[in-house]
């Protein structure tokens, strides 16, 4: 069993630093371990996060398609209904619409369920430091706009209570545009899984911290064409 995660591990394509280009895209890495259940369960968790952003793009308005690597091309786009564990029961008898606020709770709170039922520290952890930066930035955007802050929160129960996240909101409302700030937010996201990466234990954390790594990569490389459209 550990010559097979080291095999997993180590046949994986080298990373570069934050704004290289990706050395595999986050579906090819779904069909990587496609035949490790558990594996694939962990990094569908996490990488879903970046399908439910590209979908939350799409809808906005923001960009013309997508390329999922978890949902289907037609859940991706609004086509079709995202999967049951999305959708909270509340949800679906109260409106066929689904709030923004709500979904990115019942993901959260789906991939944390998802970390501990396979013991994975490092996607818990994960969560808990993303809930904790997405409640700081949308707590400094009502701070702004003279909002009551509770109000724009999700998931506060997972969120990381230890996170120093003031240098980053800092950083962030110091930009001089909205691509400058995705940049300040992605570095500081890139930096936590610098401190949190699991090198060498050939084990789900391991490959998570690279799929993390990956996304990232990916994400970094559309802000890149988002700069060359403006």
């Amino acid at each position: 069993m550990q010559t097979e995660r080291f095999f997993y591990i180590t046949t994986l394509p080298a990373i570069g630093e934050l704004g290289s280009a990706p050395p595999m895209k986050l579906a090819d890495l779904m069909d990587h371990v496609e035949d490790r259940k558990k594996w694939r369960e962990l990094v569908g968790a996490l990488i879903l996060l970046d399908d439910l952003k590209q979908r939350e793009a799409l809808l906005a308005g923001e960009v013309e398609e997508v390329e999922p690597a978890v949902l289907t091309a037609a859940q991706a786009s609004g086509d079709s209904p995202l999967p049951d564990h999305l959708v909270s029961e509340e949800e679906r008898e109260q409106t066929p619409t689904i709030e923004t606020d709500t979904l990115w709770a019942d993901y959260f709170h789906c991939a944390t369920e998802v970390g501990r039922r396979h013991g994975s520290r490092f996607l818990v952890q994960w969560v808990g430091f993303e809930v904790a930066l997405r409640n700081a930035l949308a707590a400094a955007r009502a701070r702004r706009l003279e909002l009551e802050e509770s109000g724009y929160l999700i998931a506060t129960d997972l969120a990381d209570a230890d996170a120093d996240l003031e240098p980053v909101v800092r950083e962030w409302e110091a930009a001089q545009n909205p691509l400058d700030g995705l940049r300040v937010i992605m570095r500081a996201q890139w930096s936590w899984i610098d401190e949190h990466e699991a090198w060498y234990s050939f084990d789900a954390d391991e490959l998570l911290v690279y799929a993390a790594r990956i996304m990232l990569l990916e994400q970094w490389k559309r802000t890149e064409s988002e700069g060359d459209e403006g």
